[in-house]
Protein backbone atom coordinates (compact mmCIF):
# COMPACT_ATOMS: atom_id res chain seq x y z
CA UNK A 1 0.00 0.00 0.00
CA UNK A 2 1.14 3.73 -1.07
CA UNK A 3 1.59 6.22 1.71
CA UNK A 4 -0.24 8.83 -0.97
CA UNK A 5 -1.90 8.68 -3.80
CA UNK A 6 -2.40 11.65 -6.12
CA UNK A 7 -4.74 11.53 -9.01
CA UNK A 8 -4.24 14.54 -11.95
CA UNK A 9 -6.83 14.97 -13.96
CA UNK A 10 -9.92 13.66 -12.08
CA UNK A 11 -12.61 15.78 -13.13
CA UNK A 12 -11.95 14.70 -16.79
CA UNK A 13 -14.51 12.04 -18.47
CA UNK A 14 -11.47 8.93 -17.63
CA UNK A 15 -10.71 10.73 -14.38
CA UNK A 16 -14.07 10.28 -13.14
CA UNK A 17 -14.01 6.68 -13.57
CA UNK A 18 -10.65 6.47 -11.85
CA UNK A 19 -12.18 8.04 -9.06
CA UNK A 20 -14.64 5.92 -8.61
CA UNK A 21 -12.23 2.65 -9.22
CA UNK A 22 -10.18 4.04 -6.72
CA UNK A 23 -13.23 4.34 -4.41
CA UNK A 24 -13.82 0.59 -4.88
CA UNK A 25 -10.39 -0.57 -3.98
CA UNK A 26 -9.64 -0.06 -0.34
CA UNK A 27 -6.28 -1.18 -0.39
CA UNK A 28 -3.75 1.26 -3.17
CA UNK A 29 -3.27 3.98 -0.25
CA UNK A 30 -3.44 5.40 3.05
CA UNK A 31 -4.02 9.27 1.66
CA UNK A 32 -5.55 10.50 -1.23
CA UNK A 33 -5.08 13.72 -3.46
CA UNK A 34 -6.44 15.34 -6.74
CA UNK A 35 -4.65 17.64 -8.75
CA UNK A 36 -6.07 19.95 -11.82
CA UNK A 37 -5.28 22.87 -13.65
CA UNK A 38 -6.46 26.18 -12.96
CA UNK A 39 -9.94 26.18 -13.45
CA UNK A 40 -10.63 23.25 -11.83
CA UNK A 41 -9.06 24.52 -7.96
CA UNK A 42 -11.28 24.81 -5.58
CA UNK A 43 -13.96 22.47 -7.22
CA UNK A 44 -14.99 19.92 -3.94
CA UNK A 45 -15.32 16.53 -4.58
CA UNK A 46 -16.27 13.49 -2.70
CA UNK A 47 -14.19 10.16 -2.39
CA UNK A 48 -14.71 7.52 0.14
CA UNK A 49 -17.73 9.59 1.78
CA UNK A 50 -15.42 12.55 2.83
CA UNK A 51 -14.79 15.63 0.85
CA UNK A 52 -11.87 16.63 -1.06
CA UNK A 53 -10.61 20.01 -2.47
CA UNK A 54 -8.89 19.82 -6.39
CA UNK A 55 -5.73 21.65 -5.43
CA UNK A 56 -3.90 22.83 -8.60
CA UNK A 57 -1.06 20.93 -10.57
CA UNK A 58 2.46 22.21 -9.96
CA UNK A 59 5.35 20.64 -9.39
CA UNK A 60 5.11 21.58 -5.71
CA UNK A 61 2.24 19.19 -5.59
CA UNK A 62 3.92 16.11 -5.76
CA UNK A 63 6.28 16.50 -2.48
CA UNK A 64 5.25 14.08 -0.29
CA UNK A 65 3.08 12.01 -2.80
CA UNK A 66 4.03 8.06 -3.56
CA UNK A 67 2.25 7.62 -6.36
CA UNK A 68 0.65 9.95 -9.38
CA UNK A 69 -2.18 8.93 -11.54
CA UNK A 70 -2.55 11.17 -14.65
CA UNK A 71 -5.38 11.70 -17.15
CA UNK A 72 -3.83 14.59 -18.94
CA UNK A 73 -3.54 16.27 -22.40
CA UNK A 74 0.31 15.05 -24.11
CA UNK A 75 1.15 18.88 -23.02
CA UNK A 76 0.41 18.65 -19.95
CA UNK A 77 2.08 15.33 -18.63
CA UNK A 78 5.30 16.53 -21.11
CA UNK A 79 5.35 19.64 -18.65
CA UNK A 80 4.68 18.35 -14.83
CA UNK A 81 5.27 14.50 -14.93
CA UNK A 82 8.80 14.97 -14.88
CA UNK A 83 8.72 16.95 -12.08
CA UNK A 84 7.00 14.15 -9.98
CA UNK A 85 9.61 11.82 -10.87
CA UNK A 86 11.92 14.01 -10.04
CA UNK A 87 10.24 14.43 -6.82
CA UNK A 88 10.47 10.99 -6.12
CA UNK A 89 6.84 9.51 -7.30
CA UNK A 90 5.67 6.47 -9.48
CA UNK A 91 3.98 8.04 -12.04
CA UNK A 92 1.19 6.09 -14.37
CA UNK A 93 0.49 7.84 -17.30
CA UNK A 94 -2.74 7.82 -19.23
CA UNK A 95 -1.72 10.32 -22.37
CA UNK A 96 0.87 9.38 -24.91
CA UNK A 97 3.14 11.57 -24.76
CA UNK A 98 5.77 8.81 -23.26
CA UNK A 99 4.45 5.82 -24.81
CA UNK A 100 6.90 5.24 -27.39
CA UNK A 101 10.06 6.43 -24.84
CA UNK A 102 12.61 3.53 -24.94
CA UNK A 103 13.12 4.65 -21.54
CA UNK A 104 9.39 4.00 -20.58
CA UNK A 105 7.40 0.75 -19.73
CA UNK A 106 4.47 0.68 -21.71
CA UNK A 107 1.85 -1.74 -19.65
CA UNK A 108 -1.16 -3.87 -19.98
CA UNK A 109 -0.79 -5.98 -16.74
CA UNK A 110 -2.88 -9.04 -18.32
CA UNK A 111 -0.03 -9.20 -20.80
CA UNK A 112 3.61 -7.48 -19.45
CA UNK A 113 3.29 -6.84 -15.69
CA UNK A 114 6.92 -7.63 -14.73
CA UNK A 115 7.58 -4.57 -17.75
CA UNK A 116 5.53 -2.10 -14.71
CA UNK A 117 7.64 -4.05 -11.72
CA UNK A 118 10.81 -3.28 -12.73
CA UNK A 119 10.19 0.83 -14.78
CA UNK A 120 11.76 3.08 -12.76
CA UNK A 121 10.09 6.54 -12.95
CA UNK A 122 7.22 7.16 -15.87
CA UNK A 123 5.08 3.81 -16.54
CA UNK A 124 2.68 4.56 -19.55
CA UNK A 125 -0.75 2.98 -20.12
CA UNK A 126 -1.41 2.46 -23.91
CA UNK A 127 -3.89 3.86 -26.63
CA UNK A 128 -7.38 2.54 -26.12
CA UNK A 129 -7.72 0.69 -29.26
CA UNK A 130 -4.29 -0.91 -28.64
CA UNK A 131 -4.95 -2.11 -25.35
CA UNK A 132 -8.08 -4.37 -26.26
CA UNK A 133 -6.53 -5.82 -29.15
CA UNK A 134 -3.27 -6.88 -27.22
CA UNK A 135 -4.90 -8.28 -25.50
CA UNK A 136 -6.68 -10.38 -27.27
CA UNK A 137 -3.78 -11.11 -29.02
CA UNK A 138 -1.61 -11.91 -26.06
CA UNK A 139 -2.75 -16.01 -25.57
CA UNK A 140 -2.80 -16.30 -29.13
CA UNK A 141 0.63 -15.28 -29.14
CA UNK A 142 2.19 -17.17 -26.12
CA UNK A 143 0.10 -20.66 -27.96
CA UNK A 144 1.57 -19.97 -31.69
CA UNK A 145 2.97 -16.84 -31.72
CA UNK A 146 1.68 -13.94 -33.54
CA UNK A 147 3.32 -13.02 -37.13
CA UNK A 148 0.83 -10.70 -38.91
CA UNK A 149 -2.48 -8.46 -37.54
CA UNK A 150 -4.90 -6.74 -39.87
CA UNK A 151 -7.25 -4.92 -37.90
CA UNK A 152 -10.01 -2.24 -38.68
CA UNK A 153 -11.14 -0.41 -35.78
CA UNK A 154 -14.90 1.22 -35.25
CA UNK A 155 -14.57 3.77 -32.44
CA UNK A 156 -16.72 5.29 -29.96
CA UNK A 157 -17.09 9.07 -30.28
CA UNK A 158 -16.29 8.91 -26.14
CA UNK A 159 -13.02 8.48 -27.34
CA UNK A 160 -12.69 11.89 -28.25
CA UNK A 161 -13.89 13.40 -24.89
CA UNK A 162 -17.00 14.38 -23.62
CA UNK A 163 -17.07 16.80 -26.47
CA UNK A 164 -17.31 14.08 -29.01
CA UNK A 165 -20.14 13.05 -27.15
CA UNK A 166 -21.83 16.14 -27.18
CA UNK A 167 -21.32 16.31 -31.16
CA UNK A 168 -22.66 12.99 -31.46
CA UNK A 169 -26.11 13.88 -29.59
CA UNK A 170 -26.16 17.63 -30.98
CA UNK A 171 -25.84 16.75 -34.33
CA UNK A 172 -28.21 13.56 -34.31
CA UNK A 173 -30.77 15.55 -33.24
CA UNK A 174 -30.15 18.50 -35.44
CA UNK A 175 -30.17 15.97 -38.63
CA UNK A 176 -33.65 14.75 -37.42
CA UNK A 177 -34.53 17.63 -37.39
CA UNK A 178 -33.30 19.05 -40.27
CA UNK A 179 -31.24 21.94 -38.49
CA UNK A 180 -27.79 22.45 -38.56
CA UNK A 181 -24.95 21.79 -35.73
CA UNK A 182 -21.56 23.33 -35.42
CA UNK A 183 -19.26 20.22 -34.36
CA UNK A 184 -16.60 20.89 -32.51
CA UNK A 185 -14.80 17.40 -32.11
CA UNK A 186 -15.22 16.51 -35.53
CA UNK A 187 -14.37 18.45 -38.80
CA UNK A 188 -16.58 15.32 -40.87
CA UNK A 189 -20.26 14.99 -39.75
CA UNK A 190 -20.36 12.25 -37.03
CA UNK A 191 -24.19 11.51 -37.44
CA UNK A 192 -25.21 8.36 -39.71
CA UNK A 193 -21.91 8.44 -41.15
CA UNK A 194 -18.69 6.59 -40.88
CA UNK A 195 -15.52 8.82 -40.72
CA UNK A 196 -11.93 6.64 -41.65
CA UNK A 197 -9.91 9.26 -39.81
CA UNK A 198 -8.53 9.25 -36.06
CA UNK A 199 -5.67 11.89 -35.93
CA UNK A 200 -3.82 13.40 -38.27
CA UNK A 201 -2.35 12.08 -41.20
CA UNK A 202 1.33 10.61 -41.18
CA UNK A 203 4.18 8.41 -43.10
CA UNK A 204 2.57 6.34 -46.02
CA UNK A 205 -0.78 7.98 -45.79
CA UNK A 206 -1.49 5.83 -42.07
CA UNK A 207 -3.62 7.98 -39.02
CA UNK A 208 -1.45 8.33 -36.07
CA UNK A 209 -4.29 6.56 -34.02
CA UNK A 210 -3.09 3.69 -36.42
CA UNK A 211 0.49 4.07 -36.24
CA UNK A 212 0.01 3.92 -32.54
CA UNK A 213 -1.53 0.18 -32.99
CA UNK A 214 1.59 -0.40 -34.85
CA UNK A 215 4.11 0.55 -32.99
CA UNK A 216 2.42 0.29 -29.48
CA UNK A 217 1.51 -3.53 -29.98
CA UNK A 218 5.24 -4.85 -31.32
CA UNK A 219 6.31 -2.61 -27.55
CA UNK A 220 4.30 -3.94 -25.42
CA UNK A 221 4.54 -7.88 -27.05
CA UNK A 222 8.27 -7.39 -26.85
CA UNK A 223 8.53 -8.46 -30.58
CA UNK A 224 9.67 -6.31 -33.40
CA UNK A 225 9.14 -8.54 -35.92
CA UNK A 226 4.66 -8.45 -35.60
CA UNK A 227 3.40 -6.85 -38.60
CA UNK A 228 0.14 -4.90 -37.93
CA UNK A 229 -1.95 -2.98 -40.98
CA UNK A 230 -4.72 -1.06 -39.08
CA UNK A 231 -7.28 0.85 -40.29
CA UNK A 232 -9.21 3.60 -37.35
CA UNK A 233 -12.58 4.39 -38.22
CA UNK A 234 -15.15 6.68 -35.79
CA UNK A 235 -18.71 5.89 -35.68
CA UNK A 236 -21.87 7.31 -34.34
CA UNK A 237 -21.91 5.43 -31.19
CA UNK A 238 -21.50 6.53 -27.82
CA UNK A 239 -18.92 4.18 -26.11
CA UNK A 240 -17.35 0.73 -26.64
CA UNK A 241 -14.27 0.52 -29.43
CA UNK A 242 -15.12 -2.34 -31.80
CA UNK A 243 -12.68 -4.08 -34.03
CA UNK A 244 -12.48 -6.86 -36.83
CA UNK A 245 -8.92 -8.45 -36.26
CA UNK A 246 -7.34 -11.00 -38.73
CA UNK A 247 -4.47 -12.59 -37.23
CA UNK A 248 -1.70 -15.00 -38.62
CA UNK A 249 0.03 -17.23 -36.87
CA UNK A 250 2.93 -19.48 -36.73
CA UNK A 251 1.52 -22.12 -35.47
CA UNK A 252 -1.97 -23.23 -36.85
CA UNK A 253 -4.81 -22.47 -34.08
CA UNK A 254 -8.14 -23.95 -34.55
CA UNK A 255 -11.25 -22.23 -34.07
CA UNK A 256 -12.08 -24.73 -30.36
CA UNK A 257 -8.33 -24.16 -29.42
CA UNK A 258 -8.59 -20.11 -29.59
CA UNK A 259 -12.06 -20.01 -28.09
CA UNK A 260 -10.06 -22.44 -25.15
CA UNK A 261 -6.87 -19.85 -24.98
CA UNK A 262 -9.53 -16.84 -25.12
CA UNK A 263 -11.31 -18.12 -21.92
CA UNK A 264 -8.71 -18.92 -19.68
CA UNK A 265 -7.26 -16.04 -20.28
CA UNK A 266 -7.43 -13.18 -17.65
CA UNK A 267 -9.56 -9.75 -18.51
CA UNK A 268 -11.22 -11.56 -21.64
CA UNK A 269 -14.93 -12.82 -22.12
CA UNK A 270 -15.92 -15.19 -25.10
CA UNK A 271 -19.32 -14.25 -26.07
CA UNK A 272 -19.88 -16.52 -29.40
CA UNK A 273 -23.35 -17.93 -29.88
CA UNK A 274 -23.55 -15.88 -33.45
CA UNK A 275 -26.44 -18.05 -34.92
CA UNK A 276 -28.54 -16.95 -31.37
CA UNK A 277 -27.36 -13.41 -31.64
CA UNK A 278 -24.67 -14.26 -28.67
CA UNK A 279 -21.52 -11.36 -30.02
CA UNK A 280 -20.07 -8.51 -27.92
CA UNK A 281 -21.91 -5.30 -28.93
CA UNK A 282 -21.03 -2.11 -27.42
CA UNK A 283 -24.71 -1.68 -26.06
CA UNK A 284 -24.07 -4.75 -23.95
CA UNK A 285 -20.23 -4.18 -23.25
CA UNK A 286 -20.54 -0.67 -21.97
CA UNK A 287 -19.41 -0.36 -18.55
CA UNK A 288 -16.94 -3.59 -18.31
CA UNK A 289 -13.55 -3.84 -17.53
CA UNK A 290 -13.82 -6.57 -19.38
CA UNK A 291 -12.16 -6.94 -23.43
CA UNK A 292 -15.21 -8.90 -25.33
CA UNK A 293 -14.47 -11.86 -27.75
CA UNK A 294 -16.83 -13.40 -30.39
CA UNK A 295 -17.48 -14.35 -34.10
CA UNK A 296 -14.18 -16.48 -33.78
CA UNK A 297 -13.87 -18.04 -36.97
CA UNK A 298 -10.98 -19.78 -39.03
CA UNK A 299 -9.56 -17.37 -42.08
CA UNK A 300 -10.72 -18.63 -45.15
CA UNK A 301 -7.40 -17.52 -47.27
CA UNK A 302 -4.79 -18.44 -45.09
CA UNK A 303 -4.23 -22.38 -43.31
CA UNK A 304 -3.02 -20.33 -40.48
CA UNK A 305 -4.97 -17.23 -40.01
CA UNK A 306 -8.12 -16.74 -37.46
CA UNK A 307 -10.68 -13.93 -37.47
CA UNK A 308 -12.85 -12.43 -34.78
CA UNK A 309 -15.11 -9.31 -33.52
CA UNK A 310 -13.39 -7.56 -30.32
CA UNK A 311 -15.68 -5.15 -28.39
CA UNK A 312 -13.79 -3.46 -24.95
CA UNK A 313 -15.13 -0.11 -23.01
CA UNK A 314 -12.90 2.16 -24.55
CA UNK A 315 -12.97 4.78 -21.50
CA UNK A 316 -12.44 1.71 -18.52
CA UNK A 317 -9.92 -0.88 -19.74
CA UNK A 318 -9.09 1.44 -22.44
CA UNK A 319 -8.05 4.03 -20.44
CA UNK A 320 -8.97 4.03 -16.58
CA UNK A 321 -9.10 0.30 -15.30
CA UNK A 322 -5.68 -0.53 -17.31
CA UNK A 323 -4.24 2.26 -15.16
CA UNK A 324 -5.72 1.38 -12.28
CA UNK A 325 -5.09 -2.04 -12.15
CA UNK A 326 -1.26 -0.94 -13.38
CA UNK A 327 -1.60 0.76 -9.98
CA UNK A 328 -2.85 -2.65 -7.99
CA UNK A 329 -0.02 -4.16 -9.40
CA UNK A 330 2.72 -1.59 -8.00
CA UNK A 331 0.88 -1.70 -4.72
CA UNK A 332 1.12 -5.38 -4.44
CA UNK A 333 4.90 -4.93 -4.58
CA UNK A 334 5.29 -2.09 -1.94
Amino acid sequence: MFGTLALVGATGAVGRIMVGLLEQRPDLAHKYKFLASARSVGTKITFKGVEHTIELLEPAAFQGVDLVIASTPDEVAAEFLPAAVAAGCKVIDESGYFRMNPDVALVIPEVNPQAALDAKGIIASPNCSTTQMVVALKPLHDFGKVKRVVVSTYQAVSGAGVQGIDDLIGATRATLEHEKYEQKAFKSPIAFNAIPQIGGFKENGYTSEELKMVYETRKIMGDESILVCPTCVRIPVANCHSETILVETEKHISVEKAKELFSSFPGITVIDTPEHGGYPMPHSCTGSDQVFVGRIRQDLSHPNGLSFWCVSDNLRKGAATNAIQIAELLASRV
